[in-house]
């Protein structure tokens, strides 16, 4: 046992006298380099044997070794410094994860909450955070927030189902008689005789014949001037209100118009436009939907798929999908989710140019007829007009009965393939086969309203062709527009295409 204790007596004086020596020799060594009493006894010892130049010599010597000691002693307060630094760093890096993870599911909560509110409003939207639908008369219906089992999940199209159940289609009785021209003038007598507005007569041919052309029609100009009036009166002269859906700068894509499918009530929040063209399914009266300011919002971007759809050659193809499959209890017109636009429904959105709007690109202009109305009709005294009963089918009837009729002539064909060239050559751009097809269809139409073959030419040459002018380099082709302006002199006439000549030199007043 006393081998044991002297062992253990020296195994311990052995370790913990290596370790005090490693301690005292860094302390001990740290000692030595500011040892100042030492380095004056080397001074003392030494110095009798210094010449002046010994003497700058052992000077600067010893600025040198105390600029090394500062130096080590900033680099320990850097690396100390900078291991603390690493530490907080790393410190605020979880304190701001855990922040991210309680904003992530403040996000999550408030989604649901989102979610919950919506579900209560799908079936109810005029009265916010409740559990009520409108009924008939006015009344209120109540609604639960989530889908019970054997509802319908779109409850505005199934109720109109509903109302329409015992609708007999062919017993309407439609003004089969009328013509282009008749419906212009009556038009223009009734807005002005039952609504107060006064419209010429050239911007009324000018929107009926759009009709021909295409489905979607621009009013354009500047405000106050009658663009969102015009088809409101369209609809009161028709007996069938226009739907007016106005544009919010938020709109971004096609729910906005169609609505969507609330994954937590089981509901499709459906719109009013949607309502309109599933009721507009069920007669062949002619329709209308507003986009009021519709370049307050990218127009592109919500109504890509729209100008897509009506752009297709069959309107067997004029389909949407509204939910991924179909449901029992779904709307009758509606089949395994999917709605067929209707036919007799057009599109007309009103456009302001100013700081607040995005401009229209040339994908929207290119399917569309722009009109500009940047002036107020004269005031004039029309008879006391009644309404017009007004089939969609008689409606293309005539437009079908005008391109016979009034078939734009090969002598014209003729002058817009010249100009066509001309101005490929002169400011590289091209007709295109959608423009003419929309021109063999539009100026027959308006020669039907009243008008005249060249004065529709000049409308669509200026609207669809040369507005195009204002995307190029104004001062590049400034030149040119003079050369053009003749060019049109040569081949149609110099007093006609007025307006495409006025265009043309607003254009070149602006370089």
């Amino acid at each position: 046992m006393e081998s044991f204790v002297k062992f253990l007596y020296e195994l311990l004086a052995q370790f913990f006298g290596g370790f005090w020596k490693a301690i005292s020799g860094v302390f001990g060594g740290a000692f030595d380099l500011i040892n100042i009493p030492a380095y004056a006894n080397l001074i003392k010892e030494y110095n009798s044997g210094f010449g002046a130049g010994g003497w700058i010599l052992a000077i600067l010597c010893l600025l040198v070794l105390v600029a090394i000691l500062v130096a080590i002693v900033i680099l320990a307060v850097i690396l100390i410094k900078k291991k603390i630094d690493n530490k907080n760093k790393i410190k605020n890096q979880v304190a701001l994860l855990e922040e991210v993870g309680k904003l992530n599911n403040q996000v999550i909560r408030l989604t649901k909450e989102k979610d919950k509110i919506l579900a209560l409003k799908a079936g109810a939207p005029d009265l916010p955070f409740s559990n009520y639908s409108v009924g008939e008369n006015g009344e209120t219906e109540e609604s639960d927030s989530v889908l019970k089992e054997g509802e319908s999940r779109f409850y505005k199209l199934t109720k109109i189902d509903a109302d329409y159940v015992e609708y007999d289609r062919e017993a309407e009785i439609f003004d089969n008689e009328i013509t282009l021209e008749e419906i212009c003038d009556r038009f223009r007598n009734y807005a002005c005789s039952r609504m107060g507005l006064y419209y010429e007569p050239r911007i009324i041919r000018l929107f009926l014949a759009a009709f021909s052309s295409t489905r979607l029609i621009i009013l354009q100009g500047i405000s106050g001037t009658g663009k969102t009036s015009l088809p409101y009166a369209w609809g009161k002269f028709l007996q069938n209100d226009t739907q007016i859906a106005s544009v919010q700068p938020s709109w971004r894509d096609r729910s906005e118009l169609f609505g969507y499918f609330n994954e937590f009530t089981k509901r499709f929040s459906e719109t009013e436009v949607l309502k309109r063209m599933y009721e507009s399914t069920y007669t062949d009266k002619v329709y209308l939907t507003i986009l009021d300011e519709m370049n307050i919002a990218r127009v592109e971007y919500y109504f890509a798929e729209m100008l897509s759809i009506l752009e297709m050659p069959s309107r067997d193809e004029w389909v949407v999908d509204l939910v991924p499959s179909g449901w029992p209890t779904d709307p009758k017109h509606l089949v395994d989710g999917r709605f067929k636009l209707p036919e007799n429904m057009w599109y007309v959105g009103t456009a302001n140019n100013d700081d607040s709007t995005f401009a229209i690109s040339d994908k929207v202009y290119d399917r569309a007829i722009p009109i500009n109305i940047n002036t107020k009709g004269v005031k004039f005294d029309a008879p006391y007009t009644e309404n017009l009963n007004l089939s969609y089918k008689h409606l293309e009837a005539m437009f079908d009965e005008a391109r016979e009729k009034y078939k734009v002539s090969e002598e014209s064909l003729e002058k817009i393939g010249k100009l066509d060239d001309y101005v490929i050559e002169h400011f590289r751009l091209a007709f295109g086969n959608r423009i003419v097809k929309q021109l063999r269809d539009f100026v027959p139409a308006y020669v039907a309203c009243g008008g005249t073959e060249v004065d529709g030419l000049d409308y669509v040459l200026t609207n669809k062709i040369f507005r195009k002018f204002e995307a190029l380099n104004l001062a590049f082709i400034r030149d040119e527009i003079d050369g053009l302006i003749e060019y049109l002199s040569e081949l149609f006439g110099e007093e006609n295409m007025q307006e495409a000549k006025d265009y043309l030199r607003r254009l070149k007043r602006l370089v």
